[in-house]
């Protein structure tokens, strides 16, 4: 069951389950807690799980115009300080993983080990930036059709037949952020900081896992990023695109469940 703390003058919504060594998982852009459903069960055996409600996101309140990397790292720090846990492995999937890079950053020894899922440590590119811009134009005019786009854009080719059902129960969930919620993301999306070094510097576990056909993390990119870090790379799935703990669930569970044994 979902808990409540202040932050500011908002309300941070997060859940904890299991005993042992903590897990902190962070959920991607338009996402929230609940796409964590079939990973707690598997590593709450073993640890104490934490999933968070981003800023904006699901039942976490929005704080302001722009939601950056760092403002929710400051957010993840107050949930770990509640629960009095000094240091914890993280699991990042795509902003996730930005906001995990933004807390090691900032809190460097309360962090064990990083995984990175569907997630680099770049910043946007001038294009992606570009990019952005147009998709707050589009959310402003139109927000359920910039988010029916942006969710079914995240899958591989293969999987949005496949997962139909699923890609449409998460663009319904999706249609339900107010327009502001998703402007605050976009904005803190498009004005984060390059933390490869952040990672290079990382002293404990980091692993990247990666889609073959994710485009939005190209797989090309992080094999770059892999040597430049020292960060092994793992591919998880050779059919699937961003959102890998749907298109190779099964997979990525087994992968976990030994990780973490």
């Amino acid at each position: 069951m979902q808990k409540f703390i202040p932050y500011k003058n908002i309300q941070i919504a997060f859940t904890a389950q299991g005993k042992g060594e903590a897990i902190v998982l962070l959920h991607g852009f338009l996402e929230n807690s609940s796409m964590w459903d079939a990973v707690v069960p598997v590593l709450a055996k073993s640890h104490r799980v934490i999933y968070i409600d981003l800023l904006g996101h699901g039942n976490t309140q929005r704080l302001g115009y722009i939601h950056t990397m760092q403002e929710m790292a400051q957010t993840v720090k107050q949930v770990l300080d509640h629960l009095k846990v000094e240091k914890a492995s993280f699991i990042g999937h795509s902003m996730g993983g930005y906001v995990t890079l933004a807390f090691a950053e900032l809190f460097p020894l309360r962090i064990k080990k990083i995984l990175l899922l569907n997630s680099t440590p770049l910043a946007d590119s001038p294009e992606r930036v570009a990019n952005r811009n147009r998709a707050i134009r589009l959310v402003k005019q139109n927000k359920d059709a910039f988010v029916s786009m942006a969710i079914t854009n995240l899958f591989g080719k293969e999987s949005r037949e496949e997962l139909r059902e699923k890609i449409n129960a998460l663009i319904k969930e999706a249609q339900q952020m107010p327009t502001e919620n998703i402007v605050a993301a976009m904005e803190g999306l498009k004005s984060r900081n390059d933390r490869t070094q952040v990672l290079k510097d990382f002293g404990g576990e980091k692993i990247f896992l990666a889609g073959k056909e994710d485009e939005i993390v190209p797989l090309e990119s992080l094999q770059q990023l892999a040597k430049e870090t020292h960060t092994p790379l793992i591919i998880i799935t050779f059919k699937g695109g961003h959102m890998t703990h749907l298109e190779a669930e099964e997979e990525l569970l087994k992968f976990l469940e030994k990780d973490f044994s």
